[in-house]
């Protein structure tokens, strides 16, 4: 999408989107009680603001672009990342939230600090940050730094700039609140958009059966045969489960509007409505490309390009600002929620707990803006740094190597949770050995040497094996030392609502027709 494409109406309607976007900020903001705390909200989240914020942190505009991408070249097969998540979306909501709003944490590290003690919570807590600023920050910028350079002409610093102070300034004037409120009116308005792009294509296209006539039969297949170099069932049915429970379950970002619910109901009505919106990703991210596929499969060279050509041909003037206000909003949308991750993690695991414990509401949330400044300018750094490397597609490699970082995390949380006997050595061995050992094996994956010349599996299987190479470690390691002190990890005992058993057991059916149909 190049300046030419946004003429006059356009401009217009993106300053109509941010001037809303500001107002509701600055409203959400005026509805925090003074010096309460910036991180959670209040603790007053709805299932509503928990949802729209859960999914909205999982969309970015690479998401969108690389979605489309998909749905070009191999068809639906890539809908099993979004379909697959509600059964640990649904592990979120049953398992863990009732123990994370029981211990009335602030972050996870916290959480697992109370099952194993400091030294795994100082661990976790810059384990976090560091994922943090790499993948939700620096990583999300480049991807919307390239987007917002092509329509603006203007170089990555600034570009990554502009998005950071739209973030920041949420994070920093109404923290948590602000963040989940400007969510709800972004991702409405992403639903709106995508969908009309979606009937408008399959108007041009002749509708469903002339789409499905115009492109391969195996295109609307979920489970391809293992022999499939891309999408093996087999990996995708093993490894997936290792990424879904460190994404929807141990991930500050992802996890946060969970810890702000008003009550454990909201919490899980919340994550139930995340798991129904997941269901929209391949109706409104994926089905695009395969209907340009259909449109402009002849002519387009480049399947990275399909989003943008749907938009470009398909909408008239007037609504291709809406689409970039769209793309703009998946991103603030992220980096508001990463922000207020890092901030929380750091302030209340690292600042409160280590430095100063007897530190005012008011000192507390003066270190949290300051801490988001900084997070922010770090990210600008490592984004101008990763846009200065040529010849690789940092992206692709940076978002492989965040896979390998998912096996220690689920390996911990798992047992800390489900198996009583697990050590405190146990875990931070995981947390720091195995660490290093997956990303060593991450980066001979990615950049193999000459002398190494391995028949490497899948990389989902991969990620598989090295999760169960550290749970191995992790039971050795604790049955050699001795018993752990037992630790009574609350949790809230409240019986589940009827309403939230009926929702999560209507989602399960769809869910299960839909791989029905669809294989």
């Amino acid at each position: 999408m190049n300046t030419h494409y946004m003429q006059s109406l356009d401009w217009l309607i993106l300053a109509i989107y941010f001037a809303i976007l500001i107002a509701i900020g600055l409203w959400a903001s005026s509805k925090r009680k003074k010096e309460s705390s910036l991180f959670l909200a209040d603790r007053s989240l709805r299932w509503h603001h928990i949802g729209f914020s859960m999914w909205g942190t999982n969309v970015g505009p690479s998401m969108l672009i690389a979605s489309a991408s998909a749905g070009f070249t191999t068809g639906i097969v890539s809908g099993n990342f979004a379909w697959y998540a509600f059964v640990f979306i649904a592990l979120l909501a049953f398992v863990f939230a009732p123990r994370y709003l029981g211990t009335r944490v602030h972050t996870l590290p916290e959480f697992m600090g109370l099952r194993f003690g400091q030294s795994t919570r100082n661990i976790l807590a810059w384990y976090t940050i560091v994922t943090i600023i790499i993948s939700w920050l620096a990583l999300t910028l480049f991807a919307g730094g390239i987007l917002i350079r092509q329509v603006f002409d203007i170089p990555m610093w600034a570009s990554a700039s502009v998005l950071l102070i739209i973030s920041a300034f949420f994070t920093m004037l109404g923290g948590l609140k602000a963040v989940a409120y400007t969510n709800v009116y972004q991702m409405v308005l992403l639903i709106v958009v995508s969908l009309i792009l979606v009937v408008v294509g399959l108007h041009r296209v002749g509708g469903v059966s002339a789409l499905v006539d115009k492109v391969p039969a195996d295109y609307w297949v979920l489970f391809k045969p293992n022999s499939d170099p891309d999408f093996p069932w087999l990996p995708i049915l093993l490894g997936y489960p290792v990424m879904g429970v460190w994404f929807w379950c141990t991930d500050q970002s992802m996890v946060q509007p969970v810890l702000a619910a008003r009550s454990l109901k909201e919490g899980q009505l919340g994550t139930n409505f995340t798991g129904w919106l997941k269901i929209l990703d391949v109706a409104l991210y994926i089905v695009p490309g395969i209907i340009c596929l259909a449109l402009f499969g002849d002519t387009l060279k480049n399947p990275d390009e399909a989003y943008l050509t749907m938009v470009e041909n398909l909408f008239p003037m007037g609504m291709v600002g809406l689409v970039f206000a769209v793309l703009t909003a998946c991103l603030v949308s992220t980096i508001g929620s990463a922000l207020n991750a890092l901030s929380t993690v750091f302030t209340m695991d690292i600042y409160v707990k280590n430095i100063r414990p007897d530190a005012s509401q008011r000192r507390i949330n003066y270190v949290g803006r300051l801490v988001t400044v900084a997070g922010a300018l770090i990210a600008i750094a490592l984004t101008v740094a990763i846009d200065s490397i040529k010849g690789l597609n940092l992206f692709n490699v940076f978002q492989s190597v965040l896979g390998f970082i998912a096996p220690p995390m689920t390996a911990v949380f798992l047992l800390g949770v489900f198996w009583k006997r697990t050590t405190t050595l146990a875990a931070n061995l995981v947390l720091t050995a195995g660490t290093a050992f997956c990303l060593v094996v991450g980066v001979l994956y990615l950049w193999p040497p000459e002398w190494l010349q391995l028949a490497w599996p899948h990389f989902m299987m991969l990620s598989f094996l090295l999760f169960v190479a550290l749970v191995v470690m992790m039971v050795v390691v604790s049955l050699c030392g001795e018993k752990p002190e037992a630790v009574v990890i609350r949790k809230e005992t409240a019986p589940t609502s009827p309403l939230v058993i009926g929702l999560w057991a209507a989602l399960a059916v769809v869910m299960v027709m839909l791989y029905i149909i669809f294989n």
